[in-house]
């Protein structure tokens, strides 16, 4: 086990509509929402600005994968979002395993006592939180990095 790598992280929750966007702290205590970006011509800029302004050392965007781990139309959108971000960053960006992240924002917005109409903006970037936090837990419990990583020229030290 090589343990856990400090540094901020963005996750990225790709939707149709909206992305939402989490960060978490240096030492990957807690992952909190940060932005829900309108998914236009823009998105990826604005994801890439917003990697740049919180020095995150790097991305990690939601694989969004069937329950039995065949890919989808949302799993190739999502993978084509990340290559864009790949090519407008000059952070790693890694794809990580969101299966149920989206539910589990669902339900926490459920459980809080909003309603799915009031949190539709929300949940993406609940959503983002869930897949980051995810993801630093494994890198935690297993000292490897979560997911896979799309540009590995771009893998920091």
């Amino acid at each position: 086990m090589t343990g856990f790598r400090s540094g901020v992280r963005l996750g990225v929750d790709v939707g149709s509509a909206r992305v939402g966007v989490a960060r978490c702290d240096r030492d990957g205590l807690l992952a909190v929402p940060v932005e829900t970006v309108p998914r236009d011509d823009a998105s990826v800029r604005r994801v890439s600005a917003l990697a740049e302004e919180y020095e995150a050392m790097e991305v990690l965007v939601g694989l969004p994968v069937s329950l039995s781990g065949n890919e989808t139309a949302s799993t190739a959108d999502a993978r084509m979002f990340a290559a864009h971000l790949a090519a407008a960053s000059d952070r790693p960006i890694r794809l990580v395993d969101e299966r149920l992240s989206t539910v589990s924002a669902h339900a926490a917005l459920r459980a809080s006592g909003r309603s799915q109409r009031s949190s539709r903006k929300m949940v993406d970037q609940v959503a983002a939180v869930v897949l980051l936090q995810q993801a630093i837990d494994v890198e935690k419990s297993t000292g490897t990095p979560a997911g896979e990583l799309l540009n590995p020229v771009q893998e920091p030290s």
